[in-house]
């Protein structure tokens, strides 16, 4: 019997996996620079490599989303 172990993406994966799935802008750069100044996604290391979990992605980038609008000229 085969253990299931999660998928977890190196930051290049993890970029292409949030511009897939979301459609969002999203680059291994940026996912660098805000794992230094906070407000990205939740990350693991394995040794000197950051490692992120879908689901870790998947909350993130919902996160980001605004409220549903009609118009530019009214704020939510």
């Amino acid at each position: 019997m085969t253990a299931s172990f999660p998928r977890y993406f190196r930051r290049a994966e993890a970029a292409h996996y949030v511009r897939d799935s979301w459609g969002m802008p999203c680059s291994s750069k940026w996912l660098a620079k805000l794992a230094v100044v906070g407000g990205g996604p939740v990350y693991r290391k394995a040794g000197r490599f950051p490692l992120y979990a879908p689901a870790d992605l998947d909350q993130w980038a919902s996160s980001r989303l605004g409220t549903p609008r009609r118009s530019t000229s009214v704020e939510a």
